[in-house]
């Protein structure tokens, strides 16, 4: 792939850490992210992967250690935090997206309402993403019209509308038939080739193996073990790796 990664990280998390209550979910995590670079997150249920990929946008805010998004610490709350966000697409399992406007409505909405651009300019932004991502001829339905497969790509064109500097993708596919499955990954592939800063946290092993830079393996809100794809499946380190790929590689 003709991608261009820089030395200086987008994305850096120093000794995060996160409780709900009594549990620990994130234990002393550190990850560097380098612009250009598609990192993605794999590990068992309950392991910390999604609490990890909210944090980077601080959809989860975290108890200590820091995170720095593009140079400047991630910021606690009001204007300077909405601004982090409009910078960080986010796609989630379910496609929140609003179902009593088009489709085309509802990927113009971020970057009319919260960057206050031209209607005219982001029209035109809206349907060559809906373009991209295949979608196009159903600018004018509503989601509840769509099949979910359609909806996560129209949710995923609502997220590049803001121009995202980096995307995190957390389980995406997840609630998707398994038909549908495929068409998502195409676009997230198609993005990862082009460049796209990710963080994907899936269940996707060939995706894993085929568009990421990096495979972060995560246990038990530790991050375990990383490596490049071919080197993470064909020969993991740790116990703990070894076991979960034995368990999803038999299948």
């Amino acid at each position: 792939m003709g991608r261009m990664m820089t030395n200086e990280p987008l994305i850096v998390l120093s000794g995060v850490n996160k409780w709900f209550g009594e549990l620990h979910v994130l234990k002393d995590v550190n990850l560097s992210i380098a612009r250009g670079e598609v990192v993605v997150v794999i590990g068992p249920s309950g392991s910390g992967k999604s609490t990890l990929c909210r944090a980077i946008n601080r959809l989860e805010p975290i108890n200590n250690g820091e995170i720095v998004f593009d140079g400047t610490r991630l910021p606690e709350e009001g204007r300077p935090l909405a601004r982090l966000r409009s910078e960080v697409g986010m796609v989630f399992q379910s496609f929140n997206l609003f179902a009593h406007k088009t489709i085309l409505e509802n990927v113009m909405l971020g970057p009319v309402k919260v960057r206050k651009e031209k209607s005219d300019v982001v029209r035109q932004r809206a349907m060559s993403l809906l373009d991209r991502v295949g979608i196009a001829a159903q600018a004018q339905k509503y989601p509840a019209q769509l099949s979910g497969g359609q909806q996560q790509r129209a949710a995923i064109a609502r997220a590049l509308a803001m121009q995202p500097k980096a995307m995190l993708f957390d389980e995406p596919t997840s609630a998707l038939d398994p038909e549908m499955v495929g068409e998502v990954l195409d676009v997230m592939t198609g993005l990862a080739s082009e460049g796209m800063t990710m963080v994907v946290v899936t269940h996707e092993m060939g995706f894993a193996r085929h568009a990421a830079n990096r495979v972060v393996f995560m246990a038990d809100g530790q991050l375990v073990e990383e490596a490049d794809p071919k080197t993470f499946f064909a020969n993991p380190r740790t116990d703990r790796a070894k076991d979960f790929l034995s368990k999803i590689l038999t299948h």
